[in-house]
């Protein structure tokens, strides 16, 4: 077990942030069991809130989540905390993004939790590559990972 603290991104900016994430890799979850073609995408809602609708194909039916984020920590914009059933939340952390927002980490500082995202369905191998080598630094296994198909189009 990792005991040093997960540190996040120094600064998101949250309007860049917004928008759709395609799922290229995560550590599997029971809520992901199945699912093929996994989206993420964020928007405002009226109270500041992120409106968070997670979609994918399952059984060749499309899977829809919708639930809400709230930043924790305004300084850095990179701790939310994420409700999809009330009232249960989770953290999620951005400890990594490029930058020019064309790819995300995500995880929790329990490190049990892990999503790369990226702007497009297929990122470059080498990016990829060096994503690994950082999450690796900080304490995730990289054997956990699985990485996400998009056969669905």
């Amino acid at each position: 077990m990792n005991t040093q603290e997960l540190q996040t991104v120094a600064h998101v900016d949250l309007q860049r942030y917004l928008g759709k994430w395609y799922d290229i890799a995560h550590y599997p979850q029971s809520f992901q069991k199945g699912c093929s073609c996994t989206t993420a995408e964020y928007s405002r809602n009226d109270d500041g809130s992120i409106l968070v609708i997670n979609s994918c194909n399952k059984n060749g039916k499309v899977k829809v989540s919708k639930g809400k984020a709230k930043v924790m920590d305004k300084k850095t914009n990179a701790k939310l905390s994420v409700t999809f059933f009330w009232p249960f939340s989770g953290k999620y952390w951005i400890i990594d993004l490029a930058s020019d927002y064309s790819y995300a980490v995500v995880g929790h500082p329990n490190r049990n939790y892990l999503w790369i995202l990226s702007r497009t369905k297929q990122i470059d191998p080498q990016i990829y590559i060096d994503i690994l080598a950082r999450i690796k630094a900080k304490g995730y296994d990289l054997k956990k990972l699985e990485k996400t198909t998009f056969d669905c189009d």
